[in-house]
């Protein structure tokens, strides 16, 4: 999450990225595969024309290449990517910029146009953290000998506190209108397993079978970046999911071969489209009337952890979380809760 008056870029996605190797630039391809057919990208000082068309999108293509293929960034970070950095390239192409003419005064006019699209602060420094990931490749794939965002400040964003469900509200989530059709089976499995282990909606959906361990009691899934990391199931998620081994899962599963854990009534893996229109219907059945998402619950499941006392680093792990500073801001979402509670049970408050 972006922070107070810094916009942190390590807070977004694929941000802090690792030095690549050395020496792309050097022929038709870079080191991290060919720019557009046909062409070569421009070096700093080697006559190439970086205004002709097409030459700024070659060096986005690498660099896509780069954070999909050497840094491994999910599909969803890496699309990201190509949203803003198309909006750049964009940009360069109408004002007949070459990336060597570039300064701090163009990455400030890129911004201000975003502002002009009704973009908001945080879109803006999402999009400003690409460009500025993007130039560093540039440069230490010796491409380009500066960095024209070294000195650009991030646009200011408020910190938003993450919205939760209460504990009462997640157990009438859990509770409502159950059935033991292999569909309602599932829908439950999913829902326990959210709320038990925090995972992101992309990791739940994406689970595989052999990644369950119900006798040990955890399973393992796979985060942003390709890491893998271990959670432990509470012991009513590991019921609802062995009910739906049992009595759901073999009856979805004779239309198709998935290997997928949980499956749509084709046989098919469940996506994260299918699973927000079920916890959307879950939640109207349970009188539930705020937005729910999937990452609600799992603000749910950090801050009713908090709440009972976890340790910061734990929830952290659990959640998968690079940097404890994202974490943090659960932390002030506990501090909220007990002002709340104290204001409203307090005899002098």
């Amino acid at each position: 999450m972006l922070g107070n008056g810094g916009g942190r870029d390590r807070d977004l996605p694929g941000a802090g990225l690792g030095a690549p190797g050395r020496g792309a630039g050097r022929g038709v391809h870079t080191a991290y595969g060919p720019a557009d057919e046909g062409e070569t990208p421009g070096r700093a000082g080697s006559g190439v024309l970086h205004a002709q068309p097409g030459i700024v999108r070659s060096h986005v293509a690498a660099f896509l290449n780069y954070v999909r293929v050497e840094r491994g960034l999910a599909a969803n970070s890496v699309a990201a990517y190509r949203r803003d950095l198309e909006k750049f390239a964009r940009f360069c192409e109408e004002r007949r910029l070459g990336l060597e003419r570039v300064g701090r005064q163009q990455v400030a006019d890129f911004l201000g146009r975003l502002y002009q699209q009704g973009l908001d602060s945080r879109s803006v420094a999402r999009a400003l953290v690409a460009v500025r990931n993007f130039f560093r490749f540039l440069r230490q794939e010796e491409i380009l000998k500066h960095d024209p965002t070294e000195h650009v400040e991030s646009p200011r964003t408020w910190k938003r506190l993450p919205k939760f469900l209460s504990m009462e509200e997640v157990e009438r989530l859990l509770a409502a209108a159950p059935d033991r059709t292999p569909r309602g089976l599932r829908d439950q499995a999913m829902l326990e397993v959210l709320y038990a282990t925090g995972v992101r909606v992309s990791e739940l959906v994406n689970l595989k079978v052999s990644d369950v361990q119900l006798e040990a009691g955890y399973l393992r899934c796979l985060g942003k970046g390709n890491k893998e990391r271990v959670v432990p199931l509470g012991r009513k998620a590991a019921s609802a999911l062995e009910a739906y081994l049992r009595n759901g899962r073999p009856r979805l599963g004779k239309r198709g071969g998935s290997a997928h854990l949980f499956l749509s009534q084709r046989g098919r893996g469940m996506t994260r489209q299918n699973f927000w229109r079920l916890l959307a219907a879950r939640a109207r059945a349970a009188g539930i009337r705020a937005r729910l998402t999937p990452h609600v619950l799992r603000h749910s499941f950090a801050t009713h952890l908090l709440e009972r006392g976890a340790d910061l680093r734990a929830v952290q792990l659990l959640l998968g979380h690079a940097d404890i500073s994202t974490t943090q801001i659960y932390t002030h979402v506990a501090q909220e809760r007990l002002r709340e509670i104290y204001r409203t049970h307090h005899p002098r408050a």
